[in-house]
């Protein structure tokens, strides 16, 4: 049998992986994946930058409609009720971080809601579970293409490089494509990756996933009606080697074999507790260990702080002295740890306009200075932070924080991630349209038909329907 080439094996396994081979491992943690996107989305649906994609997505029309999360009177085409869904979930930078570096599954479940609303037969949850795993095992495969995709990036948004393709892949599950259609979906949506890091810490970099999600699910519907495209263009340094170094690409398993296992039972993800860049969280705790020496035996005074010294991995676009947006603001680590010292914590409210203009914080950002020691590698899984606290009296206090509570190494409980996507959802949604996601997510592969998901997803308001006929059996 002649050995396929790697457009081709990745076509074969995503048209052959099965429910079968979903572990128990991986259906655990995608769950957790899944709750934690819609969660961070609902909250994202009340930022700026959505109600902007919004506006601007409003003005397509299509004989096809499907719903925008926590909107019940708005209905778009889908590929931009996709866009706008995903721009939602990266919009406050809330969402899930992999290793290698990429935001997975924004990029590929509000693509999967979306394309389910259009198909004449109703997807079980059990059907978006598998698609959704495909999708995510997709970017995990791309990402080990290169030893470059393991560090904080310097050059292209990880999910606009590899999200696109984990989209293009599990719509093309969930669409039912053939294998060869399968690799012809990745060859087009190839052409759509790809956003320069230039635009981070801005409105735009959101819309990075939330083109990822469209480009992908248009590429897997392009491929449906009969589109071709390169079907060597993972094999290639012309094709999808453009966006790595060293790019050193390799067949997928085939998924029948007992080579195949799933990337995801072996790197968990992490879960933010707050909205901001994920290296945020290690000098915010940090800071907060920091700023409890600072205070034992007394209260905190902000005053007798002389000097702050934040010893970071090296990164620019996470380097922002003085930030004066809210995007700036999730990107800097000196603005995170300031937080942290002043309010002893850090929340979605910290990036507000009355937050970032305070004088008291303005104060404290005048005494930072940023050390990049050459141990401090920029990759999630072995950077650390430490903040070092002088004050006038001549006294020292460091911290030092390795692995954050969420980190893969330290993950959330249950409890605590059910807690966050209740405190997100629950400022968009009535208790029962929270409760029912819940309940839905926790039990997606008894769900007889995923619109009961999309149900919940638009209850904001406590007069709301019973789902008669949609219910977990």
């Amino acid at each position: 049998m002649l050995r396929k080439g790697i457009t081709e094996s990745f076509g074969a396994a995503i048209h052959a992986l099965s429910y079968a081979q979903l572990t128990d491992g991986v259906i655990n943690r995608s769950k957790r994946m899944m709750l934690d996107t819609l969660g961070v989305g609902l909250l994202g649906t009340r930022t700026t930058v959505f109600k902007k994609a919004l506006q601007h997505s409003r003005s397509f029309k299509s004989d096809e409609k499907c719903s925008v999360w926590g909107k019940p009177h708005i209905n778009l085409p889908p590929n931009y009720a996709a866009f706008v869904n995903g721009v939602a979930v990266h919009s406050m930078d809330f969402d899930d971080t992999w290793h290698p570096a990429t935001h997975p599954s924004g990029a590929v479940l509000p693509a999967l809601l979306a394309l389910a609303e259009t198909l004449p037969s109703q997807p079980s949850g059990l059907d978006v579970l598998l698609a959704f795993n495909v999708g995510i095992e997709v970017q995990a495969r791309l990402m080990r293409f290169s030893t470059e995709a393991y560090n904080i990036p310097e050059r292209f948004h990880p999910p606009s490089v590899v999200g696109v393709m984990g989209s293009a892949a599990a719509s093309a599950k969930l669409l039912g494509l053939s294998p060869t259609q399968c690799s012809h979906a990745l060859a087009i949506a190839a052409c759509s990756a790809g956003a320069p890091l230039g635009n981070a810490a801005t409105q735009t970099k959101p819309l990075h996933i939330g083109n990822a999600v469209q480009r992908g699910l248009e590429a897997a519907q392009l491929a449906w009606i009969g589109l071709e495209g390169n079907p060597a263009v993972l094999e290639m340094d012309s094709g999808f080697g453009v966006f790595f170094k060293d790019y050193s690409p390799s067949a997928m398993p085939d998924s029948s074999s007992g080579d195949f296992r799933w990337a995801l039972e072996d790197q968990d993800v992490a879960f933010k507790r707050i909205p901001a860049h994920l290296a945020m969280h290690w000098v915010v705790d940090a800071a907060l260990a920091a700023r409890a020496k600072l205070s034992e035996g007394g209260d905190f005074d902000l005053y007798q702080i002389r000097h702050i010294l934040l010893r970071v991995p090296p990164s620019k676009y996470i380097n922002c002295p003085l930030p004066t947006t809210e995007h700036q603001a999730r990107h800097s680590f000196q603005f995170n740890a300031c937080s942290a010292l002043l309010d002893n914590k850090v929340t979605v409210a910290s990036f507000s306009k009355d937050r970032l203009s305070r004088p008291a914080l303005k104060e404290l950002l005048s005494k930072v200075k940023v050390e990049m020691p050459e141990d401090n590698e920029p990759s999630f899984d072995k950077m650390y932070c430490e903040v070092e606290i002088k004050t006038d009296q001549g006294l020292s206090y460091t911290a030092r924080c390795d692995t954050f509570y969420g980190h893969w190494r330290k993950p959330l409980s249950k409890e605590d991630l059910v807690d966050k996507f209740r405190v997100n959802a629950s400022s968009v949604l009535c208790t029962v349209g929270v409760e029912g996601v819940i309940d839905v997510v926790k039990n997606i592969e008894k769900v007889t038909e995923c619109s009961v998901l999309g149900s919940y997803l638009k209850m904001t308001s406590n007069q709301h329907e019973l789902l008669h006929g949609m219910m977990i059996v």
